[in-house]
């Protein structure tokens, strides 16, 4: 087994641990491998063993990237700060985009997702812990910008997405975590069909499966610090 293979292992390992010890079924809970700033010929050793999603964050890094592996069922996820002029290349490439966090990007995916293609799945990021360096929607304002996202054809509104600020205090994980689970609930609530939590990272992601994370999004804990 190759050292990526072996990172990947126990990456899953850690899952299935985390789920039994929290009462989790861990089918539910999906591995997305962080691939930004790593070589297609790294995804492709990943997915020989059954890796299926992988996370980019740079536009034109990812668009070689698929290009290349195009002869492999990945399923690719736009986890990166979206600028307006690169909705178009996401709309077009991507399956999933974890970082919409205004209007105005969500309505530029929906017109410009192809025809051709299935709805791109989509999650709104929070900026669950109220940082400035970070993007995402405030808490207060999720509600009015889900219910436009979800009426906008060509695109699904699919569940949030969260980067808290970080600590490793497990129980204050355990609360950012769970104030976003909470969110979620709140949207439910109000008659929006969600199924994503995409939160958790190398880090943290025991925390996350404790308060109810779908997806987690792993780098480093795979591939080792970015190069």
């Amino acid at each position: 087994m190759t050292t990526l293979s072996a990172k990947l292992q126990a990456v899953r390992a850690r899952i299935a641990d985390a789920a039994q010890l929290y009462g989790r079924d861990p089918v539910a809970i999906q591995l997305l491998a962080v691939s930004k700033g790593w070589p297609a010929a790294a995804l492709r050793e990943l997915a020989a063993t059954g890796q299926k999603a992988f996370g980019e964050s740079y536009v034109q890094e990812a668009l070689g990237k698929i290009d290349e592996l195009r002869d492999l069922p990945i399923e690719w996820h736009f986890i990166g700060a979206l600028q307006a002029n690169k909705t178009r290349l996401v709309a077009e490439s991507f399956d999933w985009v974890h970082s919409v966090d205004e209007l105005r990007v969500a309505q530029r995916l929906s017109a410009q997702r192809p025809a051709t293609k299935p709805g791109l799945s989509v999650c709104l990021q929070v900026n669950i812990s109220g940082e400035a360096s970070k993007g995402g929607v405030s808490p207060a304002a999720l509600l009015p910008l889900a219910r436009a996202v979800a009426a906008l054809p060509g695109i699904r509104l699919r569940g949030l997405m969260a980067i808290p600020a970080a600590t490793n205090d497990f129980a204050e994980q355990r609360r950012a975590f769970r104030r976003l689970g909470e969110l979620c609930q709140r949207l439910r609530a109000d008659g929006l069909s969600l199924d994503c939590l995409s939160m958790g990272m190398s880090h943290d992601l025991e925390a996350a499966i404790a308060e109810g994370a779908t997806l987690l999004r792993v780098g480093t804990a795979i591939f080792g610090e970015r190069r």
